[in-house]
């Protein structure tokens, strides 16, 4: 029995010993990643999808019954097909009519401008010497200024059989009609654009009314398109919401110098809402969401600290810290998953 009460105290030290022993074995050191903590600059964005368009296009019309003809491409020395460059005034079709050029009778009144206007001079020259009346200088004039005229409107009735291009552009479209087929008035010839610039209506939900601007700037990408990244600018914001989506639209300019961007694209625009060129910026993915708010994990003397933050700009990848964090501390970018407050951790990198 003495023997019994000798060893008891004995067993419970080891026994005490061993626990303690088991207890820092349990107790792990987690491998993490750390950054330390930057100002850098951010922005915050409202991001749309919408379809592309060219801001100039204009669809060519028949103006004038004729037969159908394609003019050469100076550039060339082919028929115009869809796809050509085309400057300002090149006529791309010809609509023949011998009939109506010879009603037109072109040279004609071409001839009767240069009679009517010699005559004119002749009738100045004259009255300046007293050789005419006035009535008679006047009666010569109105004779000149009537065959100008009628020459000028004989010009338009021949350019009506011509399809021009009205501005710089692309040849889009170039529905095929059979050299000589006779096409009547109305009819679309083609259709060209000029997709240097582009624009995108786009329709926003109603939070976002006060934060859309006109002059913003705007991020443009394309899916086919991924590693190029073109600009643009809000052009027009409504300033009032459409009483059944509750939404509001925005016109958008964006430049496309070189023709990556076509017509009818659909594109990702990201407006710049925000900005600030120096501010403490973090990854969104380390923030932590808990009851306590946003919190993220520093490191300090070889263990986990968990902070509560308080956040302002954001975006997709970054977002800016306004309180619970400093200027060089050591975030946990790896490894943030599974630590608690005062976790052992060892840092990998």
């Amino acid at each position: 029995m003495k023997k019994l009460l000798i060893l008891l105290p004995l067993i419970f030290f080891i026994m005490a010993c061993d626990n303690s022993e088991y207890e820092e074995a349990l107790e792990i050191t987690i491998p993490v990643n750390v950054q330390e903590v930057k100002p850098g600059p951010i922005r915050s964005f409202v991001n749309a999808t919408a379809d592309i368009y060219a801001l100039k296009q204009s669809p060519l019309l028949s103006q004038s019954d004729g037969f159908y003809r394609l003019a050469k491409n100076p550039a060339t020395g082919k028929d115009f097909e869809a796809g050509d460059k085309v400057k300002k005034g090149v006529t791309i079709v010809y609509l023949d009519n011998p009939e109506v050029e010879n009603t037109i009778a072109i040279e004609s009144k071409k001839l009767n401008l240069e009679i009517s206007k010699r005559e004119y001079e002749k009738q100045q020259s004259l009255y300046e010497k007293g050789g005419v009346t006035q009535r008679e200088l006047i009666n010569a004039e109105r004779t000149y200024i009537d065959a100008r005229y009628t020459y000028n409107n004989a010009q338009i009735q021949l350019e009506k059989m011509k399809i021009s291009a009205s501005f710089d552009g692309i040849i889009t479209s170039l529905p095929y009609y059979t050299p000589g087929v006779y096409v009547s008035a109305g009819q679309k010839i083609a259709e060209v654009m000029d997709y240097s610039e582009m624009y995108a209506n786009v329709s926003y939900p109603a939070k976002h009314l006060g934060q859309i601007k006109s002059g913003q700037h705007v991020i443009v990408t394309q899916y086919n398109l991924p590693g190029d990244t073109l600009s643009g600018v809000v052009d027009q914001v409504d300033p009032a919401l459409d009483m059944t989506s509750r939404s509001f639209n925005s016109h958008i300019v964006v430049n496309n110098p070189e023709g990556k961007l076509r017509p009818g694209m659909f594109v990702k625009l990201e407006t710049i809402v925000a900005s600030k060129d120096s501010a403490l910026v973090i990854p969104q993915e380390v923030i932590l969401s808990k009851r306590r708010g946003k919190t993220v994990f520093v490191v300090e003397k070889n263990a986990a600290q968990e902070r509560v933050i308080t956040t302002g700009l954001e975006n997709e990848q970054f977002v800016e810290v306004l309180s619970g964090l400093e200027k060089d501390e050591r975030l946990v970018i790896k490894g943030f998953e599974t630590l608690r407050n005062h976790s052992k951790v060892k840092i990998v990198r």
